[in-house]
């Protein structure tokens, strides 16, 4: 009998998916929506400048991320327009879960792209990295919207 496999976690975009995203030509505002799975446990080792004292939760680690993000994200053009709590899907797989859907608003997919590779916000990506166990990110544009 073959070991169990681990299932696969998304946590990044892969350099192919970033491609076909930009190939995408999206015009006018874009809408990133999220779905995110947190760890009971946030997981600094990747990013151990930025662990706290003592341990804290997937959930807390997320809400800095937050923080440290939200003026990066609106200096950028970007908003938040949407955070909330998740759970068990209601239409899907019964076992499958998201603690947090999200959507973030850009102007535009060039505007995201700066935002994205801005220095001082990616600072504190690894906060981000310390909370989540896997993630969805779909970018959405309006039906009819024009550039």
């Amino acid at each position: 009998m073959a070991p169990p496999t681990q299932p696969i976690r998304y946590l990044e975009p892969t350099q192919q998916s970033g491609r076909a995203f930009v190939m995408r030509k999206m015009q006018g505002n874009v809408v990133m929506l999220n779905l995110l799975r947190l760890r009971e446990t946030a997981d600094y080792t990747a990013n151990p400048e930025l662990a706290p004292k003592a341990p804290i939760s997937g959930a807390q680690a997320f809400d800095r991320y937050i923080h440290h993000t939200l003026p990066f994200l609106r200096a950028s053009g970007g908003d938040l327009l949407f955070l909330g709590t998740g759970g068990p899907l209601l239409i899907g797989p019964e076992n499958e879960r998201w603690d947090l859907a999200m959507m973030v608003r850009q102007g535009s997919v060039e505007s995201f792209l700066d935002f994205a590779n801005n220095a001082a916000y990616l600072a504190g990506m690894g906060h981000r990295t310390a909370a989540i166990e896997d993630a969805r990110l779909l970018p959405l544009t309006q039906i009819g919207q024009t550039s």
